[in-house]
């Protein structure tokens, strides 16, 4: 291929490229504060169930105002509505890096988490619209790699930046990664006339089909599960592993790494083996959960099953957004906004159920709090769930 053809190749993928850096940053800034848990409260003197509310409410905010937000913003040019998005997310940023006060702070996260609502609600179906001609699933692709790089590169930097310069240099330093998916929205991206203006009476049609109903029931419950432990491990794997700091980095990178393979695996074998996936999504992660306080004992042992627990979780998501493509042929972006917020129902009440297990029991018990959480969900899959979508599997044969 000559230089001018991978030149122009390359500009028909700027507008996807810079969505992908958009997700990378958003996804960066949902989890750092669970990476600096343990330097955000002691800098403002607060116990690691207060610092967790920073995950908690941010979640609950973005569960809350995720379909909202969307419909109200569903018929604006789309262009100008991922601009604006961003500007509040720098703004929010650049606010969080001068708080001199945890509430300060947590107004800051606030705003980050209105930015958020919106973005994911919108940002799959922008992806195939400006994506070149029978490339959508390639670009659908691009997106989910922003996000897991965020896991692999994004949250151990915004650790590592935080450990040796301050946490706040880690928020300043997302927010100019933002700016800089500002300009690439203002120089690369086309005008884009939105195509998911929906009406609220159609909602409710939607969200009662069985398929879609065991899905939004299943996920805030393993999803509790799997945040207890989750906002908590890196407070849990210093004090209950003795884990060094450097080594708590490289396990969040493997968590986030071990993704990549995990979406190999899955775009390989999930067409054959879609109810198998299913199964071994959920399953993989309650024994995760529940098999993480034994783990602890040794650094290595910890580290493998960090892998085979971010390998499940990876899993999970792909899984669960295919089977909510497969049965909404119409009105995706609807039921996809609801999966958004309901996951992040998941991602606020296990942030607060750690926080209570670390106030009240010990932080070494949340393995078995969030495990025991995530088991009453499989077992609901396994019944409710997996059922539903072989009849729908049948069916299309």
């Amino acid at each position: 291929m000559s230089t001018s053809s991978l030149k122009a190749t390359f500009v028909k993928w700027l507008p996807v490229l810079t969505l992908t850096l958009c997700a990378f940053v958003f996804n960066t800034s949902e989890f750092i504060p669970i990476g600096l848990l343990t330097d955000i409260g002691r800098d403002f003197g607060t116990t690691e169930a207060q610092t967790g509310w920073l995950v908690t409410i941010y979640a609950w905010v973005v569960a809350i105002l995720s379909l909202p937000l969307m419909l109200l913003a569903a018929k604006m040019e789309c262009r100008c509505l991922m601009m604006l998005i961003l500007a509040l997310f720098i703004g929010s940023h650049c606010l969080s890096a001068v708080s001199t006060s945890y509430w300060m702070l947590l107004i800051s996260r606030l705003g980050v988490a209105c930015s958020h609502a919106i973005f994911w609600s919108v940002v799959s179906p922008l992806a195939v619209e400006v994506a070149p001609k029978h490339k959508r699933s390639t670009a659908l692709s691009m997106v989910v790699a922003g996000s897991s790089i965020a896991m692999i590169a994004g949250l151990p930097l915004g650790r590592v930046l935080g450990l040796y310069l301050g946490w706040r240099v880690t928020f300043l330093a997302i927010g100019l990664t933002a700016a800089l998916a500002l300009f690439c929205l203002w120089r690369f991206f086309p005008s884009v006339e939105s195509q998911q203006a929906v009406k609220l009476r159609q909602v409710p049609k939607l969200l009662t089909q069985p398929a879609l109903l065991g899905i939004y029931i299943l996920t805030p419950i393993i999803m509790t599960g799997n945040f207890t432990v989750y906002s908590y491990i890196e407070p849990f794997l210093a004090q209950v592993t003795g884990m060094a700091p450097n080594h708590i980095t490289w396990v969040l990178v493997a968590y986030g790494a071990v993704g990549i393979v995990g979406s190999w695996f899955f775009s390989h074998f999930y067409d054959r083996y879609p109810l198998t996936f299913m199964k071994a999504a959920v399953v993989g992660m309650a024994l995760s959960l529940l098999l993480m306080r034994e783990a602890a004992t040794v650094e290595v042992t910890v580290f493998v099953l960090c892998l085979f627990w971010g390998f499940a979780v990876t899993l999970y998501n792909l899984t669960f957004q295919s089977a909510i493509i497969a049965a909404t042929p119409t009105g995706t972006a609807i039921a996809m906004s609801v999966f958004s917020g309901i996951y992040n129902v998941g991602i606020g009440s296990g942030a607060l159920v750690g926080g209570v297990v670390c106030t009240h029991l010990t932080i070494s018990e949340i393995g078995y709090v969030g495990g025991g959480i995530a088991l009453l969900a499989t077992a609901f899959c396994l019944w409710r769930v997996v059922p539903v979508f072989k009849r729908i599997l049948m069916l299309k044969v």
